[in-house]
């Protein structure tokens, strides 16, 4: 379950998949939800709405994937889109919402892991999903993306330079750019240069994004150590490094992997700047902070360990793996 994936230290950073399908919404939790709303069938999740409580007080965030590699999503316009964050800020947040999937239950934030349904609306619907963010000053929330390492992504790229992102999973696998290429066509310096000269947010924290076994993925897979030597040298030379990502929690526990990831996030310590200097840290576990729109933010750089989870084996693990 989410919650026992909760109860140690390994991840920072619990990514749930996946909301596949929006402005119409489809959730799919595989087994680990499967009943709905009385007449409806959107879903209703009291098991997961206690366990994103339980991992939040663990000072986990908990943060909901929308898109994925199979689904029917997109918006036709920014009004549309903009309307939807509406949606999303009533029914997973703060607001209020006839019917609210987690219950009371808030999330921290949401990941974008589009690959399908055009390019549309998404600086729209960031846009207005912030300006809800900022009506609750009392907590941080997040907005990611789960960008493929071919720099710059198909269907986000456009939105990763018009929108203010706090984390980027950049998928380094399934492509030709993978940690198994490392380090001939292993791209982090294209995603370092995104964050520091085109990103909104000149703080926010790219992740390298690995697979959590080899077969939760074509291509791509590295053991933990190759990954912890490949992370060791991307941090002595990106600052805009932010941890590691692993897709997903069940194999990465299953193969061992996500220890092997914590331990080398721990041994490296806080991130440094150009200078060599530790840069600014907290004690926090959380590598951004979200502020009002267009506002500059001080971020954390203490690396952190994230995690998709589908929360148990996915339903559709052949479509689900062949992006994240």
């Amino acid at each position: 379950t989410l919650g026992s994936y909760c109860a140690d230290a390994t991840e920072d950073v619990i990514v749930l998949a996946f909301m596949n399908g929006f402005p119409n919404i489809i959730l799919n939790f595989a087994n680990a939800c499967e009943t709905t709303f009385e007449g409806s069938s959107l879903l209703h999740c009291p098991n997961i709405a206690a366990d994103i409580k339980f991992c939040q007080s663990k000072g986990k965030a908990v943060i909901l994937s929308m898109g994925g590699a199979s689904g029917a999503y997109g918006f036709s316009s920014d009004a549309q889109a903009s309307q939807f964050a509406d949606t999303m800020w009533n029914m997973f947040f703060k607001g209020t919402a006839a019917q609210r999937p987690f219950d009371d239950a808030v999330l921290d934030g949401i990941d974008l892991d589009i690959e399908g349904g055009g390019t549309s609306g998404y600086t729209a619907f960031i846009s207005q999903l912030r300006m809800h963010y900022a009506s609750d000053p009392s907590r941080q929330y997040y907005i990611a993306a789960a960008p493929q390492c071919p720099f710059p992504d198909a269907y986000i790229g456009s939105t990763l330079k018009n929108a203010w992102f706090d984390m980027v999973f950049v998928q380094f696998y399934n492509n030709y750019c993978g940690l198994n290429a490392y380090p001939t066509w292993f791209n982090f310096a294209d995603w370092d240069n995104w964050a520091k000269t085109q990103s909104l947010n000149k703080n926010v924290k790219v992740f390298i994004g690995a697979l959590g076994s080899p077969t939760a993925g074509s291509t791509g897979y590295v053991d933990g150590p190759a990954l912890s030597k490949i992370y060791t040298e991307v941090r002595s030379k990106y600052t805009s490094l932010g941890g590691i990502m692993t897709w997903d929690v069940s194999q990465g526990r299953t193969s061992g992997i996500a220890k092997t990831i914590r331990s080398a996030l721990d041994f490296g310590g806080s991130c440094s700047n150009s200078t060599g200097q530790p840069s600014n840290t907290d004690s926090s576990s959380t590598t951004a902070t979200t502020q009002s729109p267009n506002e500059p933010t001080d971020s954390t750089t203490i690396p952190i360990s994230t995690t998709t989870a589908t929360v148990t084996e996915t339903q559709d693990r052949e479509d689900d793996i062949t992006k994240r």
